[in-house]
C-alpha cells in the first residue's frame, strides 16, 4: 500500500518513483550537507555564551539555507530572520499544487547542538563527520540538522512522482538545545503567514527500533537550575578542621535527598508529579506485543550494572509520565589530580528534573526552589538559581483518517505498522504549538534510534533509516492533500 486517490490504488511504479528519488537525494547531496554542518561546532547559546560574536550559528543556518535556495520547487520562498540578541530563525513557505488549495502543513526542525561531551570513540569526534557501517557519525546530524533535508527532500519526491500536496511551512529554530527562549517571539512574528495548519510535523524526535516508524504522542517538560551550598569564606585543612566544620558536600547530599530518594530515584517534591491517563497505560502495554526490553536491549552499561528492573511497558510509562531527577554537572571541586586534603569552601551542581507532562514547569521550578532552600543545615548558605523551565505536552487523539495513514506509511517503506511512544525528553515548541493551534493533528517523529546518543558521545544517523523516515512523511504529506485540499 502507498498513496491512495480517490479510491484508487496506485501503480507500484508511483512508490518506487518517491523512494528511488529520495535515496538518490540523500546520497547524492543531504549526506555530504550534514557532513559539512556537522563541522560547525555551533552549540546552542546556553552552552556558548559568545554565540552571537563568533558567528558559528549563523554559518550553520546559512550553510542550510543556501541549500534550500537551490532546490527545485516551483513557488517555494525561504528566508532567515535575524535581530539583535536573537538566534537566526528559517521559514519556509511551499506553495500547494492546485492553486486553489488553502490547507496546510507547519513542519519544524531545529539546527543549534548540545555540547560536544568528549571523549568520543576511537577515530570519532563531535565536529569531524565519519561514516562508518551505513551511519552518519558527529554532533547533531540526527539532533537535528537533518530535518531541512527531509522536508525538502519529501516534497521533490512527491513532485517527482506527480503526487500532490498541500501547503507547506517549514520553520528550523536556533536555540530548541536551550529551551527554546527565542521562538515565541520569532513565531509571533510570523505568526500571520502560518494560518492554521491542519497537521504540526515534528521531525526531532526518536524511535524504539530501527524497523518501523515510530510517533511520539507526549513529551515531558524539564527545568533544571543551579544549587550552590556555601560555608566557608575559604578552604581549611581537612584534619584541623573536620568533625568541626562540616563538609559542605555532605550538606548538598541532604539537600537532594529532599527531592528524590536516593535508593529507589522516586522524586519526593508532590509538584512534580501527575496523574497518568488510562490512555497512556494501555499505550504503553502494546510495546510489550514488539519486544520486552525495548528500553534497555541497547543501553550501553557496564559490565555486570542493571538497568532499572521492568518490562518495556513499565519502563516506557516511567520514562514518559513520571519525573527524575539527575545531577548533570558540578563545581567547587577540583579534578582529582589536584585535589588535596582541603575542607572546600562550598560545593555546587547543575540539576535536572524531567516532568510529566501535564506538570506547569514554573510550579516545579518553585517547589524546587523552596525544598533546597529552606532551613538548611548548620545555616549553610544554600540558593537555588533557576535556568530552563520547559512544560510537557501531551498530543490529541489522531483522527481515522490520519492514524491510517501513518500505518500506511510505515507498512509501505518498513512492512510494519507504525508505533506510538511517549518521549522522556522535551520539545518546549510543541507545547507553544499546542495552545497556538489547538485544532492540529501531530505527528512527531524523528531518527534518533538506539544507541544513536543524542546529547552524548557517538553520536550518528542511521542513513537508511532517514531515508525511509523521509518516504513514510512524503506518504503522510500526500495522504494530508488527499484528505483535506
Amino acid at each position: 500500500i502507498f498513496f491512495r486517490f480517490d479510491g484508487r490504488q496506485p501503480s507500484r511504479t508511483m512508490r518506487q518513483v518517491v523512494e528511488e528519488f529520495i535515496n538518490s537525494k540523500w546520497d547524492a547531496e543531504c549526506v555530504p550537507l550534514l557532513e559539512d554542518y556537522i563541522r560547525i561546532p555551533c552549540q546552542s547559546p546556553a552552552y556558548d555564551k559568545d554565540w552571537e560574536t563568533n558567528g558559528l550559528l549563523d554559518q550553520a543556518m546559512t550553510l542550510l539555507h543556501e541549500w534550500v535556495q537551490k532546490q527545485d520547487l516551483p513557488g517555494m520562498t525561504s528566508r532567515v530572520m535575524h535581530e539583535p540578541g536573537r538566534t537566526p530563525f528559517m521559514i519556509i513557505h511551499v506553495p500547494p499544487t492546485n492553486d486553489t488549495a488553502t490547507n496546510s502543513i507547519l513542519m519544524y526542525g531545529h539546527m543549534d547542538k548540545q555540547p560536544p561531551l568528549l571523549p568520543w570513540a576511537e577515530g570519532l569526534d563531535p565536529y569531524t563527520p565519519v561514516i562508518r557501517d551505513g551511519r552518519l557519525y558527529g554532533r547533531a546530524g540526527a539532533d537535528d540538522g537533518y530535518a531541512v533535508c527531509a522536508a525538502i527532500t519529501c516534497l521533490q519526491a512527491l513532485k517527482k512522482a506527480k503526487v500532490p500536496y498541500g501547503k507547506i511551512t517549514i520553520v528550523i529554530e536556533a536555540d530548541e538545545e536551550s529551551g527554546s527562549a527565542n521562538l515565541p517571539f520569532w513565531i509571533d512574528k510570523v505568526k500571520p503567514e502560518l494560518g492554521s495548519p491542519d497537521i504540526v510535523v515534528c521531525l526531532d524526535s526518536g524511535a524504539l527500533n530501527y524497523d518501523q516508524m515510530w510517533l511520539t504522542n507526549s513529551l515531558r517538560g524539564a527545568v533544571n537550575g543551579e544549587l550552590h551550598v556555601e560555608i566557608l569564606n575559604e578552604g581549611l585543612h581537612s584534619g584541623i578542621f573536620g568533625n568541626i566544620v562540616p563538609c559542605s558536600f555532605r550538606i548538598l547530599r541532604q539537600l537532594i535527598s529532599r527531592l528524590e530518594c536516593e535508593k529507589t530515584g522516586d522524586v519526593l517534591v508532590p509538584e512534580c508529579h501527575a496523574e497518568i491517563p488510562a490512555t497512556a497505560v494501555k499505550q504503553f502495554q502494546a510495546l510489550d506485543e514488539i519486544s520486552d526490553d525495548l528500553y534497555t536491549q541497547d543501553v550501553p552499561l557496564k559490565e555486570g550494572v542493571r538497568a532499572l528492573p521492568g518490562k518495556s511497558s513499565e519502563l516506557g510509562l516511567a520514562n514518559a509520565w513520571k519525573p527524575c531527577l539527575c545531577v548533570t554537572g558540578s563545581g567547587g571541586m577540583p579534578c582529582l589530580a589536584t585535589a588535596g586534603n582541603v575542607l572546600r569552601k562550598g560545593t555546587s551542581v547543575m540539576l535536572s528534573m524531567r516532568l510529566p507532562p501535564p506538570v506547569d514547569a514554573a510550579t516545579a521550578m518553585a517547589a524546587i526552589q523552596r525544598a533546597v532552600e529552606s532551613d538548611p543545615p548548620y545555616g549553610a548558605k544554600v540558593t537555588f538559581k533557576g535556568g530552563l523551565c520547559a512544560g510537557g505536552w501531551s498530543a490529541p487523539e489522531m483522527v481515522p483518517w490520519l492514524a491510517e495513514a501513518v500505518d500506511t506509511a510505515s507498512q509501505s517503506f518498513f512492512g510494519r505498522p507504525a508505533g506510538n511512544q511517549g518521549l522522556g525528553g522535551t520539545i518546549p515548541f510543541m507545547g507553544m504549538l499546542g495552545k497556538m493551534f489547538p485544532k492540529a493533528q501531530f505527528v512527531i517523529t524523528g531518527v534518533l534510534g538506539p544507541k544513536s546518543n543524542a546529547h552524548g558521545p557517538n553520536e550518528f544517523m542511521d542513513i537508511a533509516f532517514t531515508k525511509k523516515i523521509t518516504c513514510c512523511v512524503a506518504s503522510i504529506v500526500a495522504a494530508h492533500c488527499r484528505e483535506c485540499c
